[in-house]
């Protein structure tokens, strides 16, 4: 077995494409429209899908929002230097919500950031 994807629904696909792809510098891998469904998908990641996990953005035609609920934690991405980073998603118009630092109770930094709906997409520093 091996982790393919992780999916969330999203109120604006073009926007949310444009901070994944444009903000945390991932690549559209793939989209399609649904007609029949009335939804659009769209997958993202970091390298191909054959050997990379991927997001997969859902984008149900007419729906804006959704209540995030609370059963949904984060979404996390490795980064070798977190304080770059979130100068570079500052920059490009993303939305640190918690800065670099170490990590509650622990020494591990870490930082958040958050997409356009409302995810949270924690950052971890790693070598």
């Amino acid at each position: 077995m091996r982790f393919l994807h992780t999916m969330i629904r999203v109120g604006d696909l073009d926007r949310s494409i444009q901070f994944y792809t444009e903000v945390l510098g991932m690549q559209l891998l793939r989209k399609k429209d649904y007609p029949g469904g009335e939804f659009t998908l769209a997958f993202l990641g970091y390298g191909p899908e054959e050997t990379h996990p991927a997001l997969e953005l859902t984008y149900n035609w007419g729906r804006d929002s959704y209540d995030l609920g609370d059963g949904f934690g984060h979404i996390a991405l490795g980064v070798a230097d977190i304080y770059g980073a979130c100068e570079r998603i500052e920059a490009a118009g993303g939305n640190v919500v918690r800065p670099p630092g170490p990590m509650k109770h622990g020494t591990t930094v870490i930082a958040f950031v958050e997409d356009p709906d409302g995810y949270k997409v924690e950052l971890i520093e790693r070598e």
